[in-house]
């Protein structure tokens, strides 16, 4: 074989991922299918969706109605308030990938034994499950429900390079979502309900994330409680990115390193839990 051997190692590394990755298609297949028996679903949410961010955003519209044009409190115009309560409410869409629900579920059930004979990864299993319900949300929900807002009131428009931005950083909230949920269905392997887990779970992330009230807005010690904890990256920092409410290219580029690195470390926490939980696993029948 020609070549040395870093070099070999280097052609054949994307071949190895491709096979790895089309061991994983029919996980994302099959997510499809089943996602498609439920259409009528993706009007229920996108009708829940639409009054979630009427209330959210004429409430906030009516605070900042008589706000001088350089702004109002934080910062924010009136567009600029509507488009980021807008986009948080369809964030908060994409994020809902039913990861959580479905590995307690598999676990309570005992299903998770199945997947664990078989020669994959789960949770890179329940990652390429859930891509169609995240692709599905944003096409059939989300995108549907901005049209709605900017048809009845004005928005801010972005820049090219802050859309570009927002495209990077809402696919990293998109992970840190997915990771969220994931540590949040591990946690049927130490309780028999999680009902109560994912309730709180849900209301900690939509506060600290930045979905309910905008994180600019917050007191100073909250608002630094809340910058230290992997929530921001979700919703707060690629509004930060797609209103350009950074301060150039470093700052920037800073709020796309801070995701990553909680993308990162949830990674390798859920790995090492995953063991973890793997050994307490009990699975009885036959």
């Amino acid at each position: 074989m020609s070549g040395t051997p870093v070099q070999q190692v280097r052609s054949g590394t994307p071949v190895r991922l491709a096979v790895r990755a089309r061991h994983y298609l029919p996980f994302a297949t099959g997510g499809l299918q089943s996602l498609l028996q439920y259409r009528s679903s993706f009007v229920t949410t996108g009708i829940t969706a639409a009054a979630g961010a009427a209330v959210s955003v004429f409430l906030w519209r009516a605070v900042y109605a008589g706000s001088p044009p350089g702004g109002g409190p934080g910062g924010f115009t009136t567009e600029t308030i509507t488009t980021y309560l807008l986009m948080a409410q369809i964030l908060q869409i994409l994020h809902a990938n039913r990861v959580d629900d479905e590995v307690a579920a598999e676990v309570y059930r005992g299903d998770v034994a199945v997947m664990l004979v078989r020669p994959v990864s789960y949770p890179v299993v329940r990652f390429f499950a859930c891509l169609p319900v995240v692709a599905a949300n944003a096409v059939l929900v989300g995108v549907p429900v901005l049209g709605l807002f900017a048809l009845i009131m004005p928005l801010a428009v972005p820049r090219p390079v802050d859309v570009l931005l927002f495209l990077v950083s809402a696919a990293l909230s998109v992970l840190l979502a997915f990771l969220v949920n994931m540590l949040t269905g591990m946690t049927g392997f130490i309780t028999t309900n999680t009902w109560g887990v994912r309730m709180v779970k849900q209301s900690v992330v939509a506060f600290f994330a930045g979905q309910l009230v905008p994180l600019a807005l917050m007191p100073g010690p909250l608002r630094a409680l809340a910058s230290a904890l992997p929530f921001q990256g979700m919703v707060d920092s690629p509004l930060a990115l797609l209103l350009g409410r950074y301060d150039g290219v470093a700052d920037a580029a800073g709020v796309l390193a801070l995701q990553v690195g909680w993308v990162a470390g949830l990674t390798l926490l859920s790995a090492v839990l995953w063991r973890a939980a793997l050994r307490r696993l009990e699975v009885l029948g036959g």
